[in-house]
């Protein structure tokens, strides 16, 4: 009977989730994806946005090398302003640039959102973007190993426009646990993850 309760919780160990690497509901491990669309105020070769688009190579330096960043869209040479998506989004703008990551946690990615090297430009975003009063970011729980394509992108943006934060979109405001059949009500998130720009 001792060597059986041994055993049990040696196997309930090894189901536990490891620190910072997402979450885990029975045999599926979830993680983060989310999307952010911007409206652009002129196109991304003119002179308003040429300080964005310095500022990109370190920002996404920052992203890739931060803790819990597990993938970001881009295209095979590594372009992520090439990437076309949300066209009907443009809402008479200069076009759309959209931003589509994978993270461990909620708490990895507000912690680069709100890192300093991101907060730098982000102050910024209203001299290059215009401003939207729609949702602009969308985030939902994906199987580890899944790539969200941009068609699931716009859907996730869609639905969250139309119903709001739930548990199949939602923001880092208002989050939702993985999905694992508990409770799936919304987590307000601290006070200190508003936007600081």
């Amino acid at each position: 009977m001792a060597a059986e309760r041994g055993r049990t919780w040696a196997l309930a160990v090894k189901a536990l989730p490891r620190a910072g690497s997402g979450c885990q509901h029975e045999a599926v491990d979830y993680v983060l994806a989310q999307v952010n669309v911007a409206r652009m105020r002129e196109p991304l070769d003119s002179p308003l946005l040429a300080d964005f688009v310095a500022a990109l190579g370190p920002v996404n330096a920052a992203a890739d090398a931060a803790p819990g960043f597990v993938w970001r869209l881009q295209t095979e040479d590594g372009n992520a302003t090439a990437v076309r998506a949300f066209e009907w989004d443009g809402a008479g703008s200069a076009g759309v640039l959209v931003n589509m990551s994978v993270w461990e946690s909620v708490e990895a990615l507000a912690g680069y959102v709100y890192s300093e090297a991101h907060r730098r430009v982000l102050r910024r975003r209203r001299e290059w973007f215009e401003r939207m009063a729609e949702a602009s970011m969308a985030l939902w729980w994906v199987p580890r190993g899944h790539v969200p394509t941009t068609r699931e992108a716009e859907e996730r943006v869609r639905y969250l426009r139309r119903h709001g934060p739930t548990a199949r979109a939602f923001t880092l405001r208002v989050h939702f646990p993985p999905p694992d059949g508990a409770s799936q009500q919304g987590i307000r998130s601290p006070e200190d993850w508003t936007c600081p720009a």
